[in-house]
């Protein structure tokens, strides 16, 4: 066999076994390094190819492809300073748990180290932020050799979806020539020496320790149960369902999935607003806490938490995957978070002990919520002005049933966890939440619109835009449909709401750093529809409108920076108010305000 022939059969085997294990999405980069991997990626038949200009941005649609699936995508790239443009994406596939395959091309050997153009040292290239970092032989011919490059091939798939999922970054060596060819004795796309199938169960829990954490649950008074951004879909009606049999209200972060459906019933939205209040948090110390999915956004609710010192946290989570910067949990129980619950509810049930009887410590939850939603739905109801607490509000209920809404980090992601509330109509949420990085938000709500049939709307601030605007050529590119709502307050609004904007004599040189950016420029470059919305009407007439047209709608909401503060404070204070003046005297007028 010629090496065209050994290198075809190669990189052949390695890609068949992928697409065997389930990889359906490739996002491809120009190189010349990558060629074997490249072309023989776009003939296989049960692959589809995306191609992209910029490495960076390929990366984060990736990354958005397997958030949206739940199952691995991959990206590729040619040798040199190219595959470090991957790494922020790889970083937050890391600490977001998302299974992505990071494929890299790489010089052979012998041109390591010594001055070879677009070469650097790639191996173990992202560190400790992948699962697994593994550097392929050079290409070889024989029986032997197949078998390794599937059974590598197998792994990273089953790697980068074991728990906690995560990226796998697989590095190949390459001589030249490049250009694959198939012989006649080499095989094709036929599974011959197929690796061994990875299966993959949850972790549950020893009954013994099942019936003890039952009795621990039972015997509590005061529980509560707190939910974190987490993307398992089954995972919101079985926290619902211990949440009711137990009397524990659940504490729903947005990026829970737990806020939207037909389970999301006396989900508890609003205490963001309400614990900002220190004697209102100081009334309601629970004896247990149940802890789900990774850190919540609202940094009230993680003080809260942190503040718990009498009181028993049981963080529920697989082994490899710890959300608790404040240490504040008292117990780990490394299980599957589904898994527990299950095995709580049977174990509940078998008593047969269950009381519909909603207890006081639910309902003083549920009337400060009441409350809490009473007041600002007043307050961002009226649709002649808009702000940005007010635009996450009307988005909340305008998204039609089954659409996705990707957040920007800094305040979209707040905004949405404060002011959108729960709903039976069914809406899933996701955002970066991993390194929490602004960068390559476009390119991820991007990935996630290419493999979703329903609409798909991101919300973005105006800096992280611009940090990813490249990602922008993808829509046209390849025919997305989606629909970005920007949030444009010229600079970096999330700083006005910390010390240093007071603090810091030059802070808006530093801090606020305004740009003067006009977007529909950007539109007009990446031929995407371009509006401004004013007002709630004429957002909710941009929204309808995009839904029902092809293509990639940019829909700009013009805010100021120091009025959004203001306003935030405002709120705050109007639901601190309302809230204890209808504890000192349920029948006093102020409570009807």
């Amino acid at each position: 066999m010629t090496q065209a022939g050994v290198l075809h059969a190669f990189v052949a085997a390695f890609i068949d076994e992928l697409a065997r294990c389930g990889l359906k999405h490739v996002n491809v980069c120009p190189g010349s390094r990558s060629t074997p991997l490249a072309v023989l990626f776009h003939q296989h038949p049960e692959i589809r190819i995306w191609t992209h200009l910029d490495e960076r941005s390929a990366a984060y649609f990736a990354l958005g492809q397997a958030k949206a699936e739940r199952q691995p995508a991959a990206v590729l790239g040619t040798s040199g300073t190219a595959t470090l443009n991957f790494a922020p994406a790889v970083a937050e596939a890391f600490y977001g748990r998302v299974p992505l395959l990071v494929l890299t091309a790489d010089r052979p050997p012998e041109l390591q180290d010594v001055g070879a153009t677009q070469t650097i040292r790639q191996s173990q290239l992202y560190g400790r932020h992948v699962k697994k970092s593994v550097d392929m032989s050079l290409p070889e011919g024989g029986s032997e050799a197949l078998r390794y490059v599937r059974a590598t091939a197998g792994r990273a798939v089953a790697d980068s979806t074991a728990a906690s999922a995560g990226p796998v970054h697989v590095n190949f060596p390459f001589r030249e020539p490049l250009i694959p060819v198939q012989e006649e004795c080499a095989p094709g796309w036929t599974p011959s020496g197929s690796s061994v199938s990875v299966l993959h169960g949850p972790q549950t829990l020893p009954p013994s320790t099942a019936v003890d954490l039952a009795g621990d649950l039972r015997r509590a008074q005061r529980g509560l149960i707190v939910c974190g951004p987490q993307d398992d879909p089954a995972l919101p009606d079985a926290i619902v369902r211990l949440g009711r049999m137990l009397h524990f209200p659940v504490l729903a972060d947005v990026l829970s999935q737990v806020r939207r459906g037909a389970h999301a019933k006396n989900i508890i939205d609003g205490y963001d607003a309400f614990l900002r209040d220190p004697r209102i948090a100081a009334d309601l110390v629970p004896d247990l806490v149940l802890r789900f999915g990774a850190t919540p956004v609202s940094k009230p609710l993680q003080q809260y938490l942190q503040g718990l010192q009498s009181s028993r946290q049981l963080l529920i989570a697989p082994a490899d995957d710890l959300h608790d910067p404040a240490l504040a949990a008292t117990d780990r129980v490394q299980v599957d978070p589904r898994a527990f619950c299950e095995a709580m509810l049977s174990q509940l049930a078998e008593t047969g002990e269950h009381d519909d009887t909603r207890s006081d410590w639910e309902l003083a939850w549920e009337r400060l919520n009441d409350r809490t939603r009473s007041v600002l739905n007043d307050c961002l109801g009226d649709s002649s002005t808009l702000s940005e607490p007010s635009a996450l509000h009307e988005l909340g209920s305008l998204l039609p049933p089954g659409a996705t809404l990707f957040a920007g980090n800094s305040m979209p992601v707040r905004d949405l966890d404060s002011f959108c509330f729960a709903s039976s109509r069914p809406v899933r949420f996701l955002a970066n939440r991993g390194a929490s990085g602004i960068d390559g938000v476009v390119s991820t709500a991007l990935g996630v619109s290419s493999v979703s049939a329903s609409p798909c709307v991101l919300v973005i601030g105006d800096l992280s835009l611009y940090h990813d605007m490249n990602g922008l050529l993808a829509a046209g590119r390849h025919g997305l449909h989606v629909t970005i709502v920007v949030l444009h307050n010229d600079g970096g609004g999330i700083f006005s709401f910390l010390p240093q904007a007071e603090a810091v004599e030059s802070f808006e040189e530093l801090f606020g750093t305004p740009h003067g950016l006009d977007f529909r420029h950007v539109a007009r470059l990446y031929g995407l529809d371009y509006c401004e919305a004013n007002s709630g009407q004429e957002l909710r007439g941009a929204l309808e409108a995009s839904f029902q047209r092809p293509g990639v709608s940019l829909i700009v909401v013009h805010t100021d920076r120091e009025d959004n503060v203001r306003l935030h404070r405002r709120l705050w204070q109007a639901v601190s108010r309302r809230i204890r003046c209808e504890n000192r005297d349920e029948s006093s007028p102020c409570a009807s305000r």
